[in-house]
């Protein structure tokens, strides 16, 4: 299924309202045989294993569980000492309980039917692959993969595999996206040809000095397995459990926590693809005596990203899309009437500017709005009742039920983050961390305490084949070297 076809699939409000997700009060879906009144037949169950059940985890399998709609039969997190995990633990008794999600694979194989990835993000894929690879459907937070090769050959085993597959960015289940892709499809915007993107993150410490370890790993976390196939290095509570997002052994900073979310709606109404060029400038983190400070190892306290899109079938024009983080913002768009605020007070959200009109919008697609060069202006409707009593829009509870229905149902075409969608959407966003790791490289002056920035040039990319065409030292970026005993394929 190529992007168009995703997005031409049935509507997500036409599928909660009158498919599965018609609920009654007690579960979340109505099940394909009932045998009594609020009995779900085991056979209707999907036997659903977590990995990662802490943080953003813990809603995830909650919300595959679905009130019981389904079934948790494996739980698995390097960390047991979390609060959130032995909570996991004694509402889901039942479970059995892993540390290496491998060991669970390995063991589980003949009772899982899915499984949910929601560690962070360096683990994302080879977790994913090796669940697909089993032939099990997977649900997979944002950003999908760590780096871009990952995302492709995701986004090529979910074909391979006939898996049923979903990013965590519950905003593409906003009917309210619906509603932009409508807009624009009427005409309204005209051509777009600028799009900024903006967040308030990191709010998470970022261009700080490299931590050293702090020694003797707790007891209860397997840290080795929390490394995976990244660089080793010694255990920090700057590292787990939370800190990890601004240090690109593991995270991919402010684009990887909120890029996914912004960019999706972008990416949806335009049905952009790969982009062709991309530039970035970042925020410096300097010494006591004010000496700039090198640190290649963390993400940089503030970033700024242009990327190119070439023109598409339904944009005949090239769009130039920006992207900002550590609090920096687009200036006031023209068009935007005096009195009418910003998304989310400017803390987060997408601006959208065609040749008639302009769009905004918040963090998930919330709170969309359009207006028109010539004065009118346009509110995106409600959300429908039968989302609004869903968690996260019934994100999850989509691909369950995807999942029951199989690879080449019309649930599973219905769902707006598959692999598909989500694949190329990631790609779009690393490009960005592409361009931020590129920014900083650097090369020694001869005979000088100074250095040269060869990376601080506009990158030429070629995404059928992933690779920068006018600076090869970039490329090294496009993948990384999973450390001894870690692979993907």
């Amino acid at each position: 299924m190529d992007q168009s076809e995703q997005s031409t699939s049935p509507s997500r409000r036409q599928f909660l309202q009158t498919g599965a997700l018609a609920a009654a009060s007690s579960f979340f879906i109505v099940p394909r045989h009932v045998l009594g009144k609020g009995f779900i037949a085991p056979s209707d169950k999907l036997n659903i294993a977590g990995v990662g059940i802490a943080g953003k985890g813990f809603s995830d399998t909650n919300n595959s569980f679905n009130n019981g709609a389904n079934n948790l039969v494996a739980l698995c997190d390097v960390d047991w000492s979390r609060e959130q995990v032995q909570a996991q633990f004694k509402k889901h008794d039942k479970a059995t309980r892993y540390k290496d999600f491998r060991q669970m694979l390995e063991k589980e194989a003949k009772n899982i039917d899915a499984v949910t990835v929601s560690t962070a993000d360096h683990t994302h894929a080879v977790v994913a692959m090796a669940a697909m690879q089993l032939g099990k459907h997977v649900y997979v937070q944002k950003p999908l993969t760590h780096n871009i090769y990952e995302a492709r050959m995701l986004t090529e085993a979910a074909r391979k595999y006939k898996v049923v597959t979903q990013m965590g960015n519950q905003g593409a289940s906003n009917p309210q996206q619906e509603q932009m892709v409508a807009w624009f499809d009427k005409g309204l915007l005209g051509k777009v040809h600028t799009v900024h993107l903006w967040t308030n993150r990191p709010v998470w410490p970022q261009g700080i000095p490299v931590p050293p370890p702090a020694g003797e790993v707790p007891a209860d976390l397997d840290w080795d397995t929390w490394l995976g196939p990244a660089q080793k290095v010694g255990y920090t509570p700057a590292y787990h459990p939370f800190k990890w997002r601004g240090w690109w052994n593991f995270g991919a900073g402010a684009l990887g926590d909120i890029g996914c979310h912004i960019m999706d709606v972008p990416f949806r109404v335009l049905r952009l693809g790969y982009p062709t060029e991309v530039e970035a400038s970042i925020g410096s983190v300097f010494l006591k005596d004010w000496t700039p400070e090198y640190i290649p190892e963390g993400c940089p306290p503030s970033s700024h990203v242009e990327l190119k899109f070439p023109a598409t079938a339904k944009n005949k024009q090239d769009v130039r899309m920006t992207w900002s983080d550590g609090g920096i913002r687009p200036f006031r768009p023209e068009w935007l009437p005096e009195g009418e605020p910003m998304p989310e007070n400017g803390e987060n959200g997408m601006l959208m500017i065609g040749d008639k009109g302009l769009l905004v919008c918040g963090l998930y697609g919330n709170d969309p709005r359009l207006y028109t060069k010539s004065g009118q202006k346009y509110v995106g409707d409600p959300k429908p009742e039968s989302v609004t009593k869903l968690p996260e829009n019934g994100h999850q509870i989509l691909w369950t039920e995807a999942c029951k229905a199989g690879f080449n149902s019309k649930e599973h075409k219905a769902l707006h983050s598959s692999f598909d969608f989500a694949g190329p959407l990631t790609e779009s966003v690393l490009m960005g961390n592409l361009a931020i790791r590129s920014y900083t490289l650097r090369t020694p002056r001869a005979n000088s305490r100074n250095f040269d920035y060869p990376g601080r040039k506009r990158l030429m990319w070629d995404g059928v084949n992933m690779k920068v065409t006018n600076f090869d030292d970039a490329n090294q970026f496009v993948k990384r070297e999973y450390r001894e005993g870690w692979k993907l394929v």
